[in-house]
């Protein structure tokens, strides 16, 4: 075959690389990633669960049946319990060393205000509906504080 014949023709490069499929590579970034973001997600509703079942406890025990001393006394056994949860031998504090400690360091609500129930109404014959109100939601935020370790 004499060469100035030939049907030569210029090279011929070949086309990009299409982004379909990815390389191994990326598949398991995205995989570590949605693992990630989806134990992220578990550990957020895992953590709403516990604040519910919390929350169910602290109703259980300040709307359940009884008297409203009767509640306030279970409110009391419930704080004493969280607060052992956050600081052990805190349980054990007794009259304004116990309403200091609930007070924690940014409030007076239970030293000098509503939460001053605390102290004794667990032992009268009756408590006032309105100081009991305002007692449980003081004491509600209270434990739930202590349940999460916030400080």
């Amino acid at each position: 075959m004499d060469p100035a014949n030939l049907p030569l023709r210029d090279v011929h490069l070949p086309g990009s690389p299409s982004w379909w499929p990815p390389a191994p590579g990326w598949w398991l970034l995205g995989a570590a990633i949605a693992l990630a973001l989806l134990a992220w997600a578990g550990w957020l509703a895992w953590r709403r669960a516990r604040r519910r079942r919390w929350l169910r406890w602290f109703e259980h025990a300040s709307a359940g049946p009884g008297t409203l001393p009767g509640r306030l006394a279970a409110m009391s056994a419930l704080l004493r319990r969280a607060a052992r949860r956050r600081q052990p031998g805190a349980e054990l504090l007794q009259g304004e060393a116990w309403l200091r400690f609930l007070d924690g360091a940014d409030g007076t609500g239970f030293s000098a205000g509503p939460g001053r129930l605390f102290l004794e109404g667990g032992f009268r014959r009756d408590v006032d509906a309105d100081a009991f109100a305002a007692a449980r939601a003081l004491a509600r935020a209270r434990f739930l504080e202590l349940m999460e370790g916030r400080r």
